[in-house]
């Protein structure tokens, strides 16, 4: 693997989509706008009345809408900042704006206290961007209970702490440990003159959330975590126990590991279940052979010899130019890896390219990867990784020969040498052991976060449990029947309680044959 633009793809623990926040107000010049309003209307223009802010304990909210590419509708909220220090210790010096947004209950019962705080993962997604795609997983759970969106400090808009990517040559990316240095340098310097990068880690963005808690009026908060966000949730537990009613930890990652430092052998394993499902397939198998060892073969061949690929961009349907490189391939799959629905299609695209069709893997591998500065914030996740995973970033010889290889942990590994590190409480890697009722959730077929993971952690959570969902990749609260006993866990903060028989009804996903399905 070649491209630090890749390798920061796949660093990001959720495949992240561009999401869009909006406010209600009307964009100056649109017909809704009072100040652009037709000359010729009837009678005065009644003077524009400013919108009443609501108050939710000591924070004022007003209207905003949330709105999603990966959601159908807009979402009505109620949005505010909040002004916490950048440093605690300093507690007069630079603020940082917490954008937050309330979604108020929808029920007309009753309104229970404690809300559900959504944590999102990276890190460095936003809350408040990625949650109208996870809305519908909430439908039940907002009758009676608020949800209260966070933008983590770094994230999203509370002082986001974004670099650019570095633009790819004819010769792909220097991958040198002196050349990320370089970049990672170039990166702290800029952001320096906005933030001190010492201040945006994991135990920071805990310390926001309990005073967002306080100053909303909240005795305690349900939390609702997915990859990254489970090591929020995690430790907000582990700080704050009585604050906390209920957690939900959805491909959740241990306090004990350092993030990326396994993700190579995660993937492998990850893909050889995937790929079984075309191997035991006697249409798929005769068809396309095995996928794993078709994988290899184009690996190593772009390895050597990166091809000039025309395609069609599947955003404007242009045709193009690109080159493919083994890291392209190593991204898409990876990606593609987090949704077994998608994975699905691996075995087909990587059979036509073998065959020289690279088209239509080199335009889903550009469509995949987009543009991740909006959706990610990567000098956030240096601050985080630096200071809590570095140490655990090592380059394991069993790994060279994976589809991601080394180049992860050397790359991080290099740039954090050079990245501003902040403090570590002494007892941050020790396991969550604690009373707080737990619902716990894996895929079988995750490749970043395994079932293992779970197995781990859910030993120690006294009021904790453990589903696999059959089948699914990475963030599965929305799998299935699992919308409904997430409601229910909510409901009454019991995880053993539950009757998980409904997820039994999670079938495989068919490989693809065809670019028209799993049928030839």
């Amino acid at each position: 693997m070649n491209s630090r633009k890749t390798r920061l793809i796949l660093a990001v623990a959720v495949a992240a989509a561009i999401f869009g926040y909006k406010a209600l107000n009307p964009k100056p010049g649109s017909a809704g706008d009072p100040a652009t309003a037709s000359d010729s209307a009837a009678g005065p223009v009644a003077p524009v009345q400013p919108v009443q802010p609501v108050m939710l304990g000591q924070i004022a909210f007003t209207p905003c809408s949330l709105s999603s590419p990966m959601a159908k509708d807009s979402l009505e909220a109620m949005c505010a900042t909040y002004a916490v220090p950048e440093d605690r210790a300093k507690p007069e010096g630079r603020k940082i704006a917490l954008n937050i947004a309330w979604l108020q209950t929808t029920g007309k019962g009753e309104r229970m206290p404690d809300p559900v705080f959504f944590l999102a993962g990276g890190p460095g997604q936003s809350a408040v961007d990625t949650f109208p795609g996870m809305d519908p997983v909430f439908k039940e759970v907002r009758k009676q209970r608020d949800v209260i969106l966070v933008d983590q400090r770094g994230t999203g808009k509370s002082n986001l702490l974004s670099c650019e990517p570095p633009k790819e040559d004819e010769d792909g990316f220097d991958n040198s440990s002196e050349a990320m240095q370089a970049e990672a340098t170039a990166c702290a310097t800029a952001l320096s003159k906005k933030a001190d990068l010492r201040h945006y880690t994991t135990t920071d963005a805990v310390a926001d959330l309990d005073a967002v808690r306080q100053a909303i009026g909240a005795q305690q908060l349900n939390l609702v975590g997915v990859s990254y966000g489970t090591r929020v949730a995690q430790q907000y537990a582990m700080r704050h126990p009585a604050a906390t009613r209920s957690i939900v930890l959805d491909s959740p990652v241990p306090n004990k590991l350092g993030l990326g430092n396994i993700f190579a052998r995660n993937l492998d394993d990850a893909l050889a279940l995937q790929f079984a499902l075309c191997s035991k397939d006697p249409a798929c198998k005769d068809k396309l052979g095995d996928p794993r060892a078709e994988l290899d073969v184009l690996l190593n061949r772009l390895r050597d010899n990166p091809v000039q690929v025309e395609y069609r961009d599947a955003t404007t349907g242009e045709m193009k130019q690109g080159t493919l490189r083994a890291e392209t391939v190593a991204g898409l799959v990876r990606m593609y890896a987090y949704m077994p629905l998608a994975s699905g299609l691996l075995p087909k695209l990587i059979h036509e390219a073998n065959a020289g069709r690279y088209g239509n893997l080199m335009a889903l591998a550009r469509m995949m990867t987009g543009d991740l500065k909006d959706a990610m914030a990567m000098g956030m996740q240096l601050s985080v990784v630096c200071s809590e995973d570095a140490d655990s970033m090592v380059v394991r010889e069993e790994d060279a020969k994976t589809v991601l290889g080394n180049l992860l942990p050397a790359g991080m590994a290099a740039m954090c040498k050079v990245w501003p590190k902040g403090d570590v409480p002494a007892d941050f890697n020790q396991p969550l052991a604690t009373k707080v009722p737990a619902l716990v959730l894996a895929g079988e077929f995750d490749p970043v976060t395994p079932p293992r993971y779970g197995e781990e952690i859910v030993k120690s959570l006294a009021n904790g449990r453990l589903f696999v969902l059959r089948g699914q990749g990475h963030s599965v609260i929305g799998a299935g029947c699992m919308p409904k006993l997430f409601t229910q866990f909510i409901e009454k903060a019991d995880a053993k309680a539950l009757d998980g028989k409904c997820l039994d009804t999670l079938a495989y996903p068919s490989p693809f044959i065809s670019f028209n399905g799993a049928q030839p």
